[in-house]
């Protein structure tokens, strides 16, 4: 190796990227998450220039001006907004390569298992604009499998369901290879939205995503006591007036009902597609929860009483995707077959 090649790989360090949704984590090989931030971008709509990116543009949500967009460029855990994306993820590799000196990078880039060749295209391009030199993709599921240290390359089945922000991915893995996926468009976000309706039409009380969220993360349980209850502020619908209710646990059980049994449906329909040897496994092993869906209370326990199935919450569900991806980033030989063309 010449002097000058020396010079390039001191200054280079490959990355793993977990783009979800709802946040984006960036992992640096040695030296583990180097980057956590929300998937938001505030942009100056009469200027046409980004004002703020990652956790201080989250806080716009809901609060913007009509000059100032506050906008999240991946929906379904896809791109949506592709200029929004590239603006987004060059301010994070910027901010990383410049705090870790780093240089035209490798990087395993995790995406939702039904991803389209066209949404495949649109997360390269987005990487090679802003200077990654070469990018591996790996299905989110198999990224939360490694990163939840499940044994995927073993002749048995593994099972690992992660609720993003956008997407529910279930999926068998065996032999290094998923054996069966669905890609469900129902996860964190339509809970949150979930919230957000039930209180219009129950209560006619409006309140923003952002409220839900902290709703949903505080308080939301599918086993909730009975005489539990919280303060809700918004604003009346009918006056356009400040309003406070106070609703039970239970009603928020009630509003998260639907998408949670479209998640426990989507189980259900991998348990019914497997050939025998494989649930046998699954009975045996478990499955494996990941995905910030898997910290919702109650969740676990409903999983397990409705496929009679025992379920591991992950370790750390929030990062088991990026993690994974960065194992997968520090191994290639030994993982090699995970990566999808």
């Amino acid at each position: 190796m010449g002097i000058l090649e020396k010079i390039a790989s001191f200054f280079t360090s490959n990355m793993a990227m977990d783009l979800g949704t709802a946040n984006t984590l960036i992992y640096m090989k040695g030296e583990g998450i180097v980057l956590n931030e929300p998937s938001v971008v505030a942009i100056d709509n009469n200027a046409g220039r980004v004002i703020a990116v990652g956790r201080q543009a989250k806080e716009y949500i809901g609060r913007t001006p009509p000059n100032i967009s506050a906008i999240r460029p991946l929906k379904d855990g896809v791109i949506a907004d592709f200029d929004v994306a590239r603006a987004m993820i060059k301010y994070f590799l910027e901010r990383v390569r410049k705090e870790k000196k780093v240089s035209r990078p490798k990087m395993v880039v995790g995406v939702p298992s039904g991803i389209t060749q066209v949404e495949k295209k649109a997360v390269i391009d987005a990487c090679l604009q802003v200077g990654i030199k070469s990018i591996y993709l790996i299905e989110e599921p198999m990224a939360a499998a490694i990163g939840s240290d499940m044994p995927i390359d073993l002749p048995r089945g593994n099972m690992v369901v992660d609720i993003g922000g956008g997407t529910t991915e279930v999926a068998i893995i065996s032999l290094s290879a998923v054996a069966y996926s669905e890609s469900l468009r129902v996860a964190g976000d339509e809970l949150d939205d979930s919230i957000v309706r039930y209180l219009q039409k129950k209560h006619q009380l409006s309140i923003g995503l952002i409220a839900a969220e902290k709703i949903k993360i505080e308080h939301a349980s599918l086993y909730p006591s009975s005489d539990e209850h919280i303060n809700v502020v918004g604003k009346d619908i009918l006056t356009g007036t400040p309003k406070s209710v106070k609703i039970s646990k239970a009603e928020i059980a009630e509003a998260i009902e639907e998408p949670v049994s479209a998640i426990i449906d989507a189980i259900r329909r991998a348990l019914e597609k497997l050939p025998p040897d494989f649930v046998s496994d699954l009975n045996e092993s478990g499955m494996v929860l990941t995905g910030g869906g898997a910290l919702l209370k109650g969740l676990r326990e409903r999983i397990e009483i409705e496929t009679g199935i025992t379920v591991h919450v992950a370790e750390d569900p929030l990062i088991s995707v990026v993690m994974g991806a960065g194992r997968a980033l520090e191994e290639m030989d030994r993982y090699k077959k995970v990566f999808i063309n």
